[in-house]
């Protein structure tokens, strides 16, 4: 057995310094030890996708970091690394309790996804290695995995079977969370007044030189693109559901404004990181929601923005403003105020439908717009 404390010092000192994830009885000692170390940053997050999206948006801003999942959470790992990590060649440090582990009596739940986790990883492009079990060996475990993960661009696991680490300590004092603190809604029922490439126009005319723009996948990455394009823009090519978390990791390790370009559907699908912003609070934290109340990438199918108050979501989630846009010259004012102001902020935007004709896709490949993006981030 090795202390969370132990795993946490190493993995520290081989360079990873983000850390978000889901608690699970094998791992939870190796959280405890994250929130304490005074040198790393540890986010809990409300599903293991959130956390994959958000140990992205770390490293972008160049802060190699990495998630602490249960195996039941690489179900929700699945999509952001795959579609998100993978292609831009992003490396995470992935640590996995692997409950359901051969030869160890687990609940029910877990005995299929223990006796598939190797199996899964593998077919996930994800090296992987146990944890080792005496301090020395892990230091070097770490060291071979990090310079692997940089060579290659790949994530590595670390599987953890029961009794790898010693367990969390439950009677541990721990802060308490901040009561609710609903931020403000401006702004009346606001109804559709432009198309999305209109209102990319005005929110690219008001944007300083030096923040940085994350886009969600589909037609609004692609517009942006074809509108402007800059090392400042992240075009998200999948993942969708994950921009808002890529743009989150972003602002928690960056003093740059982030715009988040999101749809509507997008928000929807991860409408806990609304919770898990409103709870941290980065102060240069905004989401511009483009809300056409369809999934228009994919033939316009509807979403079900129509029955959803995005602006109240984001305030009731601790965001300190949320604006019901309701024209141009409304947008560029709550766009220069959110970033004039400590947010998190959001903009509900309803848009028009309709699309550019002839929209192409971005020229660059993921893993050139990541290393673009980074280094205009951390320069």
């Amino acid at each position: 057995m090795i202390g969370g404390e132990e795993f946490i010092a190493a993995a520290a000192a081989a360079g990873f310094a983000f850390w978000s994830g889901v608690p699970c009885s094998l791992v939870g000692s190796l959280i405890d030890a994250a929130t304490d170390h005074p040198d790393l940053t540890y986010v809990g997050a409300t599903n293991e996708g959130e956390a994959t999206a958000l140990a992205v948006g770390a490293w972008l801003a160049g802060v190699h970091g990495g998630v602490i999942t249960q195996n039941s959470g690489l179900g929700n790992i699945v999509n952001p690394l795959t579609s998100l990590a993978a292609p831009a060649a992003v490396p995470l440090l992935i640590v996995c309790g692997w409950r359901g582990a051969p030869g160890h009596a687990d609940e029910p739940q877990h005995a299929l996804m223990g006796q598939i986790t190797p199996a899964l990883l593998t077919l996930l492009g994800v090296d992987r290695r146990e944890v080792p079990a005496d301090a020395a060996s892990l230091e070097a475990e770490l060291r071979m995995a990090g310079e692997w993960m940089i060579e290659t661009g790949r994530s590595q696991a670390f599987l953890a079977a029961p009794g790898t680490f010693g367990r969390a300590d439950a009677d541990r004092p721990r802060p308490a969370s901040p009561a609710a603190r609903p931020g403000r809604v401006e702004g009346v029922e606001a109804l559709p007044f432009a198309t999305r490439g209109e209102v990319l126009e005005t929110v690219l005319a008001e944007l300083p030189a030096d923040s940085a723009v994350v886009a969600t996948t589909g037609h609004t990455a692609r517009e942006l693109f074809a509108l402007h394009d800059s090392p400042s823009h992240y075009y998200h090519v999948g993942a969708m559901g994950s921009a808002a978390g890529t743009g989150l990791g972003l602002a928690l390790n960056s003093d740059r404004k982030v715009v988040v370009l999101d749809g509507d559907g997008s928000a929807l699908m991860r409408l806990g990181t609304m919770a898990t912003a409103g709870h941290l609070r980065p102060a240069n934290f905004v989401q511009v929601l483009l809300d056409n109340g369809a999934h228009a990438s994919t033939g316009g199918q509807p979403t079900a923005s129509p029955s959803v108050d995005f602006a109240a979501v984001a305030a009731a989630c601790g965001f300190p403003s949320a604006i019901r846009v309701e024209d141009h010259g409304h947008l560029a004012d709550a766009l220069a105020t959110a970033l004039a102001e400590d947010g998190p902020h959001l903009l509900h935007v309803p848009l028009l439908p309709g699309t550019s004709a002839g929209l192409g896709r971005p020229t660059l490949t993921p893993a050139e717009v990541a290393l673009r993006f980074r280094d205009f981030v951390v320069a």
